[in-house]
């Protein structure tokens, strides 16, 4: 068992909402979310009065302690405040990508059971076939003037943000509900995720032990979708509980995101892989002026100590990893963000109050240290289990707590682990586990190469053979690359 070499947290038994803006008049007339495309700014002074506008409104159309609230929609400031809104009347919100189906969507809004729609009428033509047969009663528009005529039941935003109105009090439990997004966590299909208000909590206390944000200092770029955990917790919720300014993106384009971290002197970007090899590899990046920042944060997925070695001298800072899940909100190990104290390839140690196993898949035992087997996890951001879905929640959380992550990997014995893959993601070749991952790092650092990626060939003989598919840096064709 790796237990987190940080010191114990004392967790407060305080709500997601009043959390997240205690310190807000702190920070007064600083700038606490920026529309990256306007130029929009709202205040910490002005946040907490905005999300109090908008939770008594919601009040008002019925939503109450338990409810369940749906956000489907691209990033935006609007999103971030509906999202405080939710939780500090004890409702709880549910994400949907902006990029679903109306199957999709319809599947989510049908079995999270939510009665109130979060969204854009730019995305009516998909949400209008989805609310049929589903608890909807009220759909609010982030974009919808607040004057001018909606379909029926649509209600602009920006008059529940600014009709007057006193926010009921409630009474909210540490172990209730406020999250609810989409995993399909180790296999099928998505399953919703109970988050509760201590889960969030503890992981934004945990995040912040391992060292992110300089409190009141930093500016971030938020591009990162809101719908994913990633996005949500460790950018802005956590972002916003430290008094960092976000610049909010509705998606991700390289140049404008350029120009952004340039024009507002990022300090912190948090990236993921692909963005990592674009920073090491892409003509945009070069005669930029990325004096600013002082640290980049990746998660998501592995990298490669080389690609990393590539980013990190182009652009001029260190790199910090973290790893997580959505089932543990999403934070569970994190690297040093001190150079000296970062192993190559690794994500880090457990955050704080975290403990870790590293399991053979097919025995059920512990492994040495250097041996690769699945994650197992441990801690009070670990969720409640999956909605509705007893079974799966079973499968991969026992009795005493610990949490079977499906990702395949090993600690050295220092208790720093190094992410291999997915196990479900694992390339059977007679006999043999291949992580497409360490293919991948093995071709990303070759200077004719762009980008790569390794799926699993059917093959009689040897169950699956490796494939990857390249793209060239440059527009060097495949034979140039050998």
């Amino acid at each position: 068992m790796y237990r987190s070499p940080h010191a114990p947290l004392e967790i407060p038994a305080t709500p997601l909402a009043e959390f997240v803006l205690a310190r807000a008049a702190t920070y007064g007339q600083r700038a606490a979310l920026i529309d990256a495309a306007t130029g929009r700014t709202i205040t910490y002074a002005e946040l907490p009065a905005l999300v109090g506008r908008v939770a008594a409104s919601l009040a008002r159309l019925g939503i109450t302690k338990g409810d369940v609230c749906a956000v489907f929609a691209a990033n935006s400031p609007e999103y971030l405040i509906a999202v405080l809104a939710v939780a500090s009347l004890g409702a709880v919100v549910t994400t949907a990508s902006p990029l679903y189906t109306q199957s999709d969507l319809a599947k989510q809004l049908k079995d999270s059971g939510a009665r109130l729609l979060f969204t854009s009428m730019t995305l009516a033509p998909t949400w209008g076939e989805a609310l049929e047969g589903t608890a909807i009663e009220n759909t609010v528009a982030f974009d919808a003037p607040p004057a001018a005529p909606t379909p029926r039941k649509v209600v602009a935003f920006s008059a529940l943000a600014a009709a007057e109105g006193k926010t009921p009090r409630v009474a909210i439990d540490p172990g209730d509900l406020v999250a609810l997004p989409y995993s399909s966590g180790t296999t099928g299909l998505p399953k919703g995720v109970m988050l509760t208000h201590r889960n969030l909590v503890a992981n934004i206390l945990q995040a912040d032990s391992a060292g992110h944000f300089r409190h009141g200092e930093d500016v971030t770029i938020a591009f990162l979708p809101f719908f994913h955990i990633y996005g949500l917790l460790v950018i802005v919720l956590l972002g916003l509980w430290s008094g960092a300014t976000c610049i909010v993106m509705p998606k991700f384009e390289l140049e404008p995101y350029l120009d952004l971290v340039v024009r507002h002197r990022a300090t912190l970007l948090h990236v993921v892989p692909p963005v990592v090899v674009a920073l090491a590899k892409h003509p945009a990046v070069a005669n930029r002026d990325f004096s600013s920042l002082r640290k980049l944060f990746s998660g998501a997925a592995p990298l490669g100590a080389d690609v990393i070695d590539q980013c990190t001298r182009r652009i001029g800072c260190v790199l910090q990893q973290g790893y997580g899940l959505t089932e543990t909100s999403p934070a569970a190990i994190i690297t040093s963000d001190d150079p000296a104290k970062i192993k190559a390839g690794s994500v880090g140690v457990p955050v704080a109050d975290t403990e870790c196993r590293v399991v053979d898949p097919e025995t059920g035992r512990d492994v040495a240290p250097g041996v690769d087997g699945e994650i197992w996890i441990r801690g009070p951001q670990v969720m409640r289990g999956y909605l509705k879905r007893p079974a799966e929640t079973r499968a991969v959380l026992d009795d005493d707590g610990w949490f079977r992550s499906g990702d395949i990997g090993h600690a050295d014995a220092d208790g720093h682990f190094f992410i291999v893959d997915r196990l479900k993601e694992l390339i059977k070749y007679k006999g043999m586990q291949v992580p497409p991952a360490e293919l991948e790092a093995v071709l990303l650092p070759h200077p004719a190469v762009a980008d790569a990626a390794v799926v699993p060939f059917p093959d009689a003989d040897a169950a699956g053979i490796p494939r990857a598919f390249v793209v060239g840096k440059g527009g060097a064709a495949a034979g140039e690359l050998m």
